[in-house]
């Protein structure tokens, strides 16, 4: 495994995962993001939602936001791949960023060991003035947390809560996400994928992916027949 120091270094952001590249019904969350990065008075907000919402793209967006100014400095801590390392370790000295987007809170919901630290950098980031951010699929008050102090702090900010998609709202996703590959994407095809393939936006868009790589090497339009092809469907 892994030391957390190696781990940390090797933490990239995805360069897809920007407000060009998100799509929200009624573009709310993206407003409401670069609201909050532009007022310099919020320190703190909490965003929710189910998985396959965009928590994660969100928060790298605001990551890499050039409202931020090129390497700001922000950083991105996916507790997915960061919560088997101690906190103290995880959560240390971060209040010195200007930026701090923590994602999948629910991960640690009922880890004790987690709370002090938590709790010492909402305090650590409001003496420096670093600006925390939060993502987690639960709300706050749904959170397995004990420490009342903490859990007051995690309800004190903005709060954001993006809803799952329709599949008028997926279908739409694969459209606008193929446009900005530059490939056209029917409603005939778009429908296809909807019913053949998970209705998770990450695989729909891991799906993309593949299909775009094959429509550049083999020259050829998406058409239903080459995306059965393509994907093996």
């Amino acid at each position: 495994m892994k030391s957390f120091r190696q781990l940390s270094l090797a933490i990239a952001l995805d360069d897809q995962a920007t407000f060009d590249n998100f799509y929200a019904p009624n573009g709310t969350p993206q407003h409401m993001a670069t609201f909050l990065l532009k007022d310099e008075g919020r320190k703190f907000a909490y965003l929710s939602g189910a998985s396959g919402t965009g928590l994660s793209h969100l928060l790298q967006a605001i990551c890499q936001s050039t409202s931020l100014g090129r390497n700001s400095g922000a950083l991105y801590l996916p507790l997915e791949e960061l919560s088997q390392y101690p906190p103290e370790q995880v959560l240390e000295g971060l209040e010195s960023a200007p930026l701090v987007c923590i994602d999948d809170l629910q991960l640690v919901s009922g880890r004790e060991d987690w709370y002090v630290p938590l709790f010492n950098l909402f305090n650590n980031c409001r003496d420096t003035g670093c600006r925390l951010m939060i993502a987690s699929h639960l709300p706050a008050d749904q959170l397995d947390i004990k420490l009342e102090d903490l859990l007051s702090r995690l309800k004190s900010g903005v709060s954001l809560h993006l809803q799952n998609y329709k599949d008028a709202d997926q279908r739409r996703l694969l459209q606008y996400r193929s446009n900005r590959r530059g490939l056209y994407l029917s409603d005939e095809v778009a429908l296809f994928l909807l019913n053949r393939l998970p209705r998770d936006t990450h695989a729909l868009m891991e799906a993309l992916d593949i299909l775009d790589k094959a429509s550049l090497r083999e020259q050829r339009r998406l058409t239903t027949p080459f995306v059965k092809e393509a994907l093996g469907l």
